[in-house]
């Protein structure tokens, strides 16, 4: 009976496994794909770099002018309804300029109204320049509401103590973000810089919800009114001075 030579076949079997193994090898290296997962995230981070950064401070200020127009965290559906029948809070009215979003409860379609004369203003201002409207997600809400909307929304502010998000006290709306375009984006941070900085508005550029989170402070009415003001005695101006004679030129 003829033997066989085992020894070249071994030498394959074994030549076959290094290369598999480093095949094996090879794979379990590229596997990790965690890196480019961070790197996506860090590239996002970058890309989110709004001008109104959500902050603990912003909080406290929102509550701060609450406290000093000593206006209460409405606590109930009851208590928004006194409100609205004592016209504290007036309601919010869709049209050319602005929507509201159709899943927005219709009872908490309503605000103060000086928020609500804000929105007026910034969505006719914005429709003027962009030829499209505003839409508004959110506006008053009552401490249950806020209760219920924390359970599935981390970022979502407290319904009580120094940080309590100012929607219970109907000052602030949310005006969708998402949609617009860089430079619509930017009008909207433009816009808002200088009465930030006169301390009308307060706003907020939340990322998880791509909203601008507004609160309008009580003196937005003044600033307002005056502005209007002005813009007639202008008007009143220009009229005086087309109805003065034309001047008699030099002999």
């Amino acid at each position: 009976m003829k033997r066989i030579d085992y020894k070249p076949i071994s030498i394959l079997v074994l030549l076959a496994v290094a290369v598999c193994g480093q095949a094996f090898g090879l794979r379990r290296y590229v596997a990790p794909q965690h890196g480019r997962r961070v790197h996506h995230s860090r590239l996002r981070r970058m890309l989110w770099n709004p001008l109104f950064r959500p902050s603990h401070d912003s909080l406290l200020r929102q509550n701060e002018e609450i406290d000093r127009l000593d206006l209460p965290r409405i606590q109930d559906d009851q208590e928004l309804q006194e409100l609205v029948a004592s016209e504290e809070l007036v309601p919010i009215v869709p049209g050319q300029t602005l929507r509201i979003d159709p899943r927005l409860d219709p009872d908490r379609r309503y605000c103060r109204p000086w928020t609500r004369d804000f929105l007026e203003d910034l969505s006719s201002d914005y429709y003027k320049e962009f030829h499209d409207q505003i839409q508004v997600n959110s506006a008053v809400r009552t401490v249950l509401v806020q209760k219920k909307l924390r359970r599935h929304n981390r970022n979502a502010a407290p319904e009580t103590g120094e940080t309590a998000s100012s929607h219970l006290a109907g000052i602030t709306v949310d005006i969708q973000r998402r949609g617009m375009s860089r430079q619509q984006v930017k009008w909207m941070e433009q816009y808002m810089v200088p009465l930030k900085d006169l301390g009308l508005v307060e706003p907020e550029e939340e990322r998880h919800q791509w909203v601008f989170h507004v609160m309008v402070s009580e003196n937005y009415t003044d600033f307002r009114d005056s502005k209007m003001l002005a813009a007639q005695d202008h008007k009143v101006d220009d009229s005086a001075a087309e109805r003065l004679p034309d001047a008699i030129p030099e002999e």
